[in-house]
């Protein structure tokens, strides 16, 4: 099955739509499956005096509040409706990750079919039991959550009607970019056998190659931000992929799937005609006689592959020839 790519516009549109569009574009340009916005109310989503994060601080105006900040990335119901058809004209599926319960019933009015949970959600009880009783697809991200917070969650969404089989947890770490050593992919596979569910990787780090080990790891979804320009003003762009990147992660993990193929062992198609030009037979090492017995001494393994197999060497020393062979003939 071919990996889900989601890539994540989140918020780098700046609240505009022209940025928006531009983003949709990459992202088929990319061959990503689904591009992802975020859906929030900011009166419902922040407090007037929440502060904002560390990373935020730094790639933000100093002097505006978390709520000022998030106000003007809002997007309105006629965005979306612009967005939504303006990715169905580019073959690509639109995702957005509510914030609030009104958005999740927003998103379901729209006809989502996919919920995309935000890590900072997992403990918000009205909220999953509200997507869980939607039975649809899920995706559940899982930064700062322990076990037993990914179990609750869990145990929410089945609990309000969502069947398992449509849940797919995403390994996540909450701090962007994510130092390398906080990642823990292998964290990830702990998840799906743990759980017996399908799991992914949401990535904060900066570069590629983490996603492309977590596809090579058995990774069924991947999400990574991107942006026009890291150099924008606003909160994500500096931890997110320029559209060079996105193309190549995306050609990355499809070269991946392919290369994963078959856990069968055996000679593959393209390799079957070398077998008879790498491999070697027992040839004659020097000139045979009739009648003469072969020995370690008279007999030799060389190319081709065409002969007799050398791995039964030790049942023909001994044997007597049955005929005449020149140096190098195959016995």
């Amino acid at each position: 099955m071919s990996v889900f790519i989601i890539a994540e516009a989140g918020v780098n549109h700046n609240g505009s739509l022209d940025l928006a569009k531009q983003l949709i574009d990459v992202a088929a340009l990319a061959g990503v499956d689904a591009v992802k916005f975020q859906t929030f109310k900011a009166e419902n989503l922040v407090s007037k005096n929440a502060q904002k994060a560390e990373y935020q601080k730094q790639t933000t105006d100093g002097e505006e509040t978390q709520f000022e900040m998030i106000k003007k990335l809002e997007l309105d119901v006629a965005a979306h409706d612009e967005l939504i058809a303006y990715c169905a004209t580019k073959n690509i599926m639109f995702l957005s990750t509510p914030f609030d319960l009104d958005s999740i019933s927003l998103l379901d009015k729209l006809g989502m079919n996919i919920f995309k949970i935000a890590s900072g959600e997992i403990t918000n009880l009205p909220y999953l039991r509200k997507i869980g009783g939607l039975n649809k697809q899920v995706i559940l991200s899982t930064g700062m959550a322990n076990m037993s917070e990914i179990k609750a969650a869990l145990d929410v969404l089945t609990n309000a009607g969502t069947d398992k089989q449509n849940i797919t947890i995403l390994h996540a770490n909450t701090m962007y970019p994510t130092p390398m050593q906080d990642v823990n992919l292998k964290a990830m596979n702990t998840i799906g056998t743990e759980f017996d569910i399908a799991f992914g990787y949401s990535d904060h780090t900066l570069g590629i190659e983490v996603d492309i080990a977590a596809v090579a790891m058995g990774a069924s979804v991947i999400e990574k931000h991107f942006t026009l320009d890291k150099n924008m003003a606003g909160p994500d762009h500096k931890a997110s992929l320029e559209p060079d990147e996105l193309i190549a992660m995306t050609a990355a993990i499809r070269n991946i799937e392919l290369a994963l193929g078959s856990a069968i062992k055996r000679p593959s198609p393209s390799e079957q005609p070398n077998m008879a030009i790498a491999r070697k037979s027992l040839v004659a090492n020097g000139n045979i006689k009739a009648g003469e017995v072969f020995t370690a001494q008279n007999l030799a393994i060389k190319r081709p592959g065409t002969g007799i197999n050398p791995m039964l060497w030790d049942e023909y020393i001994g044997q007597v020839a049955s005929q005449d062979y020149q140096a190098d003939e195959l016995i």
